[in-house]
């Protein structure tokens, strides 16, 4: 994210983690923002008890939810970073979403109306991915 953004970002995600009783420890590089791991159910991290991330888009009743298993990187038996980093003051766009608030999230992109649809987490439906069997979907062409 660019750095004033960022910020903000990170100004909330600290008020939201006091309300839930997490304990910030030192920051793990390269995360700015880490917190004890200690009564945070990393079992069921899809469900972890951490603030939940919600990228509202075009209005309010647009919104991408980033759970616990797509925020939260554990770095250590002690210790979980918030997955997302500071970009700097000049980046070339101001938000970039990476490989791991992506994972086991369906993406579909509509070329000709230039939408982009997206799932919650599969993980929700206790499957993945990986669970996909993309050779045996219909073949269309063009």
């Amino acid at each position: 994210m660019e750095s004033t953004i960022y910020a903000t970002f990170i100004k909330a995600y600290i008020q939201a983690a006091a309300s839930m009783n997490m304990t910030r420890v030192a920051s793990v590089a390269p995360f700015g923002l880490c917190f004890s791991s200690k009564g945070i159910d990393s079992s069921k991290q899809l469900r972890s008890k951490v603030p939940a991330i919600d990228l509202v888009l075009q209005s309010e009743m647009v919104k991408w939810r980033i759970l616990g298993r797509n925020s939260m990187v554990r770095v250590n038996d002690e210790v979980m970073c918030l997955g997302f980093l500071d970009g700097g003051l000049s980046p070339m766009t101001s938000i970039v979403l990476g490989g791991y608030q992506l994972e086991d999230i369906v993406l579909q992109f509509d070329l000709g109306t230039s939408m982009l649809g997206f799932s919650p987490s599969l993980l929700v439906w206790e499957t993945s991915c990986s669970d996909f069997k993309f050779d045996s979907w219909p073949k269309y062409s063009l």
